[in-house]
């Protein structure tokens, strides 16, 4: 694991502190320089202590019960908005959410559609094949 007073360690110990399931690279900006903390994070995810969502984005994992390999602790979509929300993207429910809401329709939507009210967004969120998409609301 480290001596207590390694970046590596200091890092993990924030992460088991924190609420949040996902955190920015800048979350550690107080604790290093931008390069230490880049790789910090990169040996805490090999490791497995960390999944990589996306540039500068990472979510705590677990354990699967299933298949016994690491997986993010939450659903990609939870994750998805709480990493956007961190970096100042507001999200609004799609249409699609809107219509089975209101009974329009019986479709279920995924959840791999997030709405969001910026007219662009270039940003990728995603864990191994599965992606977020965005549509402007």
């Amino acid at each position: 694991m480290g001596s207590f007073k390694s970046l590596e360690y200091r890092i993990k110990a924030r992460i088991a502190k924190k609420k949040s399931n996902v955190f920015i690279r800048e979350d550690f900006s107080d604790v290093g320089g931008y390069d230490q903390v880049g790789r910090a994070l990169l040996k805490l995810t090999r490791q497995g202590n960390l999944a990589k969502l996306g540039y500068g984005v990472y979510a705590k994992t677990k354990t699967s019960q299933l298949t016994g390999e690491i997986v993010p602790v939450a659903p990609l979509p939870a994750l998805a908005k709480e990493a956007l929300q961190k970096l100042g993207v507001k999200t609004l429910p799609t249409r699609a959410e809107k219509d089975y809401q209101e009974g329009r329709s019986t479709q279920v939507p995924t959840g791999r559609l997030i709405g969001v009210k910026k007219s662009r967004l270039s940003r990728k969120i995603s864990y191994k094949e599965a992606l977020i998409y965005y549509e402007r609301v």
